[in-house]
């Protein structure tokens, strides 16, 4: 048995079990979640714990976050497969590589080159071609690639960043946390011409979004 398949039922009971069976209706995330091999995306050490409903530790005080926000956070972009979608906060790359599989490219930003190299490398190795890392201070997004038709923050924001509101393509989605360093709210903004829509979901803790349009340095990083 190759490893693949050694962690293929642990993937589908996360499916069924983790996602499904709450609030995760989306046939294209639950398909995106079920075939990307999460333990790829976490400490080898940590490998037997990577389809636990839970964040784990992946060094540099980050964390990769539980599946279900994951998937949560790919459904609320409502994603249809032709569009080019912002990530901030590459971390692992595993939401990157779910990403990949929902939207015609992905841009992953990271601030720390050690993490991003390390998910330039696992998502070469899984063959996932369409995701570009960059390091870069995520709170200002990348204007080169814009407009976008999905944002996606992986990091607690003070406030929806002006930046990554701006470089939303028409009928654009962000989805953020906002809130304090303790806790947040997940936030989709959709752009109608020269104003955004709020909705607000479910309640998250997300280490900081560090950065020029997110927290001070001096953040006080917390779980996700």
């Amino acid at each position: 048995m190759t490893e693949g398949d050694a962690f293929l039922p642990l993937r589908q009971r996360m499916v069924d079990e983790q996602l499904r069976g709450r609030d995760i209706a989306d046939r294209r995330v639950l398909d995106a979640m079920r075939s990307v091999p999460r333990h790829r995306f976490v400490p080898e050490e940590l490998s037997d714990l990577a389809y636990t409903d839970a964040p784990l530790p992946i060094g540099y005080r980050q964390t990769i976050s539980q599946p279900y926000i994951v998937a949560l956070m790919s459904q609320l972009l409502g994603l249809r497969g032709d569009e080019t979608v912002l990530e901030v906060g590459t971390g692992s790359g595993y939401q990157a590589a779910v990403l990949g599989r929902l939207a015609r490219k992905v841009y992953t930003l990271e601030r720390i080159p050690e993490l991003a190299e390390g998910a330039r490398r696992v998502l070469a190795e899984l063959g996932i071609d369409n995701v570009e890392v960059r390091v870069a201070d995520g709170s200002a997004g990348f204007p080169e690639a814009a407009p976008y038709d999905g944002i996606l923050v992986a990091a607690a924001a003070p406030r929806a960043p002006q930046p990554l509101l701006g470089q939303l393509a028409e009928g654009g989605r962000l989805v953020v946390p906002v809130g304090t360093i303790e806790g947040q709210i997940l936030e989709r903004w959709t752009r109608r011409g020269d104003e955004w829509d709020c909705e607000r979901s479910a309640p998250v803790c997300f280490v900081p979004l560090l950065g020029e349009h997110g927290w001070s340095a001096n953040a006080r990083p917390v779980e996700t």
